[in-house]
């Protein structure tokens, strides 16, 4: 039998140990690992015209796109894990966008990073069902033509308000990466007349470090 030992290379001294039943202890940390310490923050925030305006999608985009995004910050690594979207009109329907006939062009989600380019996600979502099903169907309530509707979302307006985890769809554990200082965005890019609905937000949520 030959005795060894695994020590970190940091120069502490620690040492990684078998407990009694033969399991190894480990620490999970709510972050990415990083070589330095960092503390990790909750990240909270709309999808916004060019990065910086209003966070009301409802927007012409048919002749000139107009993107909506969330932009890298200048000191921290940005995680973007989920998404919540909000597409609120009276009597909506899931083969309608809100309740405007289905988009021809459709809303365009990309990633967008110095090194790959644009990784484009979807190429055109046109409905309410197509932003559902981006969602994997979550969350999923209601029956028949109630089916992921909720009621009275923005003012007396029915609404669709699917939850996109990328960790879950993509098997991304923390999600698409901004990283810091540089021009990576997340993008969802307008291709279409969407100012006929009540309401069309999205709110990206994570992590800096």
């Amino acid at each position: 039998m030959i005795k060894t030992q695994i020590i970190d290379g940091y120069g502490t001294g620690n040492k990684l140990k078998l407990e009694d039943e033969g399991q190894i202890g480990v620490v999970v940390h709510p972050h990415p690992p990083k070589a330095e310490e960092s503390a990790s923050k909750p990240f909270r925030q709309y999808f916004l015209q060019d990065g910086t305006g209003t966070n009301d999608m409802r927007v012409d985009g048919s002749t000139t796109n107009v993107e909506f995004s969330i932009l890298s910050d200048t000191n921290r690594d940005t995680y973007i894990k989920t998404l919540s979207i909000l597409i609120a009109d009276a009597s909506a329907t899931l083969n309608k966008f809100g309740n405007i006939t289905a988009l021809t062009n459709g809303v365009q989600f990309s990633w967008e990073t110095q090194d790959l380019g644009s990784v484009v996600i979807h190429e055109g979502l046109t409905s309410n069902f197509e932003f559902v099903r981006l969602g994997i169907g979550q969350p999923a309530f209601g029956d028949t033509t109630n089916a992921f509707r909720a009621n009275n979302v923005s003012g007396n307006s029915e609404g669709y308000i699917p939850t996109v985890d990328l960790s879950v769809t993509f098997g991304l554990p923390w999600g698409l990466r901004l990283r810091q200082a540089t021009t990576d965005k997340i993008v969802f890019k307008i291709r279409d007349n969407v100012t006929g609905v009540d309401a069309f937000n999205i709110i990206g949520y994570g992590i800096q470090i």
